[in-house]
């Protein structure tokens, strides 16, 4: 009888994730992406599939090699995945989570809900798919260059290898402009780049370069006319390999499917993009939305985290009742509800706002805001689901010890805190029609603690805000909109909850601190 293994829940497996997601269900009809409920639910079917959850695991535990040479001491510069990290990348391009933006009308709110079905289950391939579908706005701001390459880019086929592009049925695109001496200062950058016939030739060593095995990456280089954009295809026309060389992956704390590197160029070949000079305006547009999946990776992982929770509390049971209906408990568990449907429709209005020229003023501003609170809520709504589970929920088998090491990543790229809210602090001097965009985007009337927090805000913006102070007023701004969002688009016990555990001055500062209608707000999240 000490064998018997009783009070444990099934895997959450074999199910669909967009049918138990009841709130970003009813985002996708607000934020103009009901088109692809369709789409959506076959994907959510899938990779709620027990196969997938497993390929997932098996991804991240059989990690990505690096091989500099082949057996005879020729350099490759390669580096092996598990197939099940093929099997990933394969699904998410065939689904056109990489290019939906650039080919169907209202295609960055779709994206977004189906971008984040598939992180929920296996986040570290995200990245090269993210970069890929961030590319195309800085490649078109080269016509021609676009006119070559974005067919391929935008293609649904998942090539994998290095050969000549245009040998191959798709291309996935990379990243590499963090320098050992200057992250998220990039002016500091010293690979530098001389002008050669048909193009640049790039000779330097980038810190970071994100997915090495890509077709081709955006770098930044100093050119004779300053800091610049370049194109750098792995692969010359002729079938040559380029002269970058990858010198290590990195050891990461999480996001260990997905390969990191250390390159080094000598004379690599390399396409201007943008104007010489112009490298970091060029550029921004690709960092613009590599925010913006920076926010639905986050959130995608606070689902994950969010249903684990609560399908654990539903099965388990202690002190005579299943976990779920233990007051204390709910309380908990509701709190994480509340905390990743306040990220959900964030993230979907943030993606909603890519998809109407209208909204260009208020995505300027929105987009660091929301980048700096929903990231650096991550790491702890993470660790709160994961004690959910007690000891279990500690272990690798469960896949929250996966999901708390991936979270804090989302903080860090592109651009960690105190780089973001200094942006936010630019944008309102630079832009101050964003200001004005994100004012008429809140809400008044809807909850007393709302009403003051907005006043309280606008009270700071009027008086001034120094950079010392830059993180408190993205927090402020943050929460505002959260708490207007949920206003226009949840329920009342959920902006109830919102606002007595995040706006008033009672408010507990841990996860279930503070009285909520537990019950109502647990059920929108799982059946």
């Amino acid at each position: 009888m000490t064998h018997e293994v009783f009070n444990q829940p099934p895997p959450y497996a074999d199910r669909n994730l967009l049918a138990d997601n009841l709130p970003l269900s009813q985002a996708m009809n607000w934020s103009g992406a009901g088109w692809a409920r369709e789409r959506a639910g076959e994907l959510a079917s899938t990779v709620g599939d027990a196969l997938w959850m497993e390929r997932a695991e098996r991804a991240n535990r059989c990690e990505p090699v690096l091989r500099t040479h082949d057996r005879y001491g020729h350099r490759v510069d390669e580096v092996d995945f598990h197939p099940d990290w093929h099997a990933f990348m394969s699904l998410s391009i065939g689904a056109g989570l990489h290019s939906m933006p650039w080919t169907t009308p209202r295609g960055h709110a779709a994206r977004a809900a189906m971008f984040m079905l598939v992180a929920q289950v296996e986040a570290g391939h995200g990245c090269p798919v993210s970069m890929t579908y961030s590319s195309i706005p800085t490649l078109r701001q080269n016509p021609e260059l676009a006119a070559e390459w974005e067919p391929l880019i935008t293609s649904t086929a998942y090539d994998f290898g290095l050969r000549a592009p245009q040998l191959k049925q798709g291309l996935v695109l990379g990243m590499a402009m963090t320098e050992k001496q200057g992250g998220s200062d990039v002016r500091a950058n010293t690979t530098r780049a001389e002008r050669v016939d048909g193009g640049y030739a790039l000779t330097g060593h980038k810190w970071f370069c994100s997915a090495p095995m890509s077709d081709a990456f955006l770098v930044l280089a100093q050119a004779p006319g300053g800091l610049s954009c370049f194109l750098l295809p792995r692969v010359l026309p002729d079938g040559t390999r380029n002269s970058m060389r990858l010198m290590r992956l990195k050891d990461k704390l999480g996001n260990r499917s997905n390969a990191s590197s250390e390159v080094e160029y000598d004379r690599a070949f390399a396409h201007l993009v943008g104007e010489e000079g112009r490298g970091v305006r060029t550029i921004i547009e690709m960092v613009s939305h590599t925010r913006l999946d920076c926010v639905l990776a986050t959130t995608a992982g606070m689902r994950q985290s969010t249903v684990e929770a609560v399908w654990h509390a539903t099965h388990r049971s202690a002190f005579g009742a299943h976990l779920r209906d233990q007051p204390l408990m709910a309380r908990v568990l509701a709190d994480l509800c509340v905390e990743y449907e306040a990220a959900l429709v964030t993230a979907m209005r943030l993606a909603a706002a890519h998809d109407d020229p209208a909204d260009t003023a208020f995505r300027r501003l929105a987009a660091p805001v929301a980048k700096y609170w929903v990231c650096k809520r991550g790491p702890a709504h993470a660790a709160e689901a994961l004690e959910c589970l007690g000891g279990n929920g500690y272990v690798e088998e469960a896949p929250l010890a996966r999901r708390y090491r991936e979270q804090p990543l989302m903080s860090v790229w592109e651009g960690s805190g105190n780089v973001i809210s200094l942006d936010v602090l630019r944008a309102l001097a630079t832009s101050p029609e964003s200001g004005q965009a994100f004012l008429d985007e809140l809400v008044t009337g809807a909850h007393p603690s709302l009403d003051a927090h907005v006043r309280r805000l606008k009270r700071q913006l009027a008086e001034g805000v120094a950079p010392e102070d830059a993180r408190l007023l993205t927090e402020n701004l943050a929460l505002a909109l959260q708490g207007s969002l949920l206003a226009r688009h949840s329920t009342d016990e959920v902006l109830d909850a919102f606002c007595a555990s995040r706006l008033e001055a009672g408010r507990g500062h841990s996860y279930g601190a503070t009285a909520m209608d537990a019950k109502a707000i647990i059920d929108r999240h799982l059946p």
